[in-house]
């Protein structure tokens, strides 16, 4: 039976891998590895060769390419067996990253990585890069000999939309795993191990109003003449109620039992305004993760810089619906859809449609791989890993959970919830960056005994 790592040698053999981890990660987020459109796309085939250059340093000697039409780049396929009776282990995560934006925003420039204050800063440092590193690390530290069979596979184009997300369920035998470790996350906060185990669905709605032909004058028709836009955003106050909670009937909403982040910590991570009061009731993970939310992200409107006086003879918004996770996304975005159907601001009908919709994922708990997952998070980090949710969609997780339904489904990496992903100075802490190569490091072990013992 293969024995689970001490924590003192582990914990030294990780410390002296570190210095050229780092150096990994270094050399990594230089490569500005955008698959956004309008972006060149050789330094994301820099980020790719690079990449399956560190797995192969790492021992792994069966690495190809998955190729789909479509795609910006290839995904990175890679597999080290482990022993004969061992179970197998995929780990997922993505080399391409986010624009850098405004870097007027930046302290550093976005692609020349800087260390400070115990932090290496940089786009894709935490997103997902740090994560990549840290396979390669628990790679390096088993010299391509763990005890489970591991597969990697690493994408080129999570960020932007890619026909990934929809794959896995066509080529199940791909990504065939007794356990899986989506290294897309992180903790909740800086020395706080934790595991998301669930995540919100999401659906799309586009909502109008037609009253006139054409714009009118508002001098000569208003008081009138229906204003379609008055009527819209009438009828989109109604979603929510006086205290900022969604009004739409049939949405799933429960108490959130985990982990979560202090009003305080969330007042910090959203930037809000000094005076601006939080909206919604409840705790903050009932809000943000086991509840709805719906957002306005668009509205056809004029700017107020070129405004005209004019009654507007239609309006048109885009709604954005967040699901709790074990709710049917398209339940959810027909119960918002049957709500603003209902409406009739000053007599006006809406006209209502539906967009895409993705479901949520909650995963089961108290398997062999998740016992394993929580006994190597409190090793690495000294303290029992807590559970939290996260309030966007990772579309692969689902797609993973469609391939290999049977597979037990972890997230945890190297990041925490003050990396500020997508943001200016994008940042990993590199002891976190630390404690999730030990993490991984003591899950190998412990999975592999504890599948043993589970058989």
């Amino acid at each position: 039976m293969t024995s689970t790592p001490h924590q003192e040698q582990v914990a030294h053999r990780v410390s002296d891998l570190m210095p050229s981890l780092i150096d990994a990660l270094t050399s990594l987020v230089r490569i500005p590895s955008i698959a956004t459109a309008g972006f060149p796309p050789e330094p994301l085939f820099e980020a790719h060769d690079a990449v399956v250059e560190l797995l192969r340093q790492a021992g792994v000697e069966h690495v190809d390419d998955l190729h789909i039409e479509g795609k910006t780049a290839p995904v990175i396929v890679a597999t080290v067996p482990g022993p004969a009776d061992a179970p197998t282990v995929l780990l997922y995560s993505h080399y391409d990253v986010v624009p850098a934006d405004d870097e007027n925003l930046w302290t550093t420039p976005p692609f020349e990585p800087t260390l400070r204050d115990g932090a290496l800063y940089g786009r894709g440092t935490a997103d997902s890069k740090a994560n990549i590193v840290s396979i390669i690390g628990a790679l390096r530290y088993y010299r391509g000999t763990p005890p489970v069979t591991v597969k990697v596979i690493l994408e080129g184009q999570e960020e932007f939309g890619s026909p990934f997300d929809v794959y896995p369920p066509e080529a199940p035998e791909l990504f065939r795993s007794d356990a899986m470790v989506i290294a897309d996350v992180g903790s909740v906060r800086p020395g706080a191990p934790t595991l998301t185990v669930a995540l919100r669905g999401s659906a799309s709605v586009i909502v109008s109003a037609t009253t006139l032909a054409a714009d009118k004058h508002s001098g000569l028709y208003g008081g009138a003449a229906p204003d379609a836009r008055l009527a819209l955003i009438r009828a989109l106050a109604t979603l929510h109620d006086d205290n900022g909670d969604v009004a739409v009937d049939g949405l799933r909403r429960e108490p959130w039992t985990g982990v979560s982040y202090t009003d305080a910590e969330f007042r910090e991570l959203a930037e809000i305004l000094d005076g601006t009061p939080l909206q919604g009731s409840g705790a903050i993970g009932e809000r943000i993760w086991s509840g709805p939310a719906i957002t306005v992200t668009g509205f056809d409107a004029p700017t107020v810089d070129a405004s005209v006086n004019a009654v507007a003879g239609s309006a048109r918004a885009a709604l954005n619906l967040r699901i709790h996770p074990e709710q049917d996304a398209a339940t959810a975005q027909a119960a918002l859809i049957t709500h603003l159907e209902a409406q009739r601001p000053f007599g006006v009908r809406l006209d209502v449609s539906a967009g895409e919709v993705g479901n949520g994922f909650s995963a089961p708990i108290g398997g062999p791989a998740f016992d394993a997952a929580t006994a190597a998070l409190e090793q690495a980090w000294g303290s029992p890993p807590g559970m939290m949710a996260g309030g966007g969609s990772i579309p692969i997780v689902m797609a993973l959970h469609e391939a290999v339904p049977q597979a037990e489904k972890l997230l945890f990496g190297a990041t925490d919830g003050y990396a500020n992903i997508h943001g200016p100075n994008e940042r990993v802490l590199l002891d976190e960056l630390e404690k999730a190569v030990i993490a991984k490091v003591v899950f190998f072990s412990e999975f592999a005994q504890r599948f043993k013992g589970d058989g």
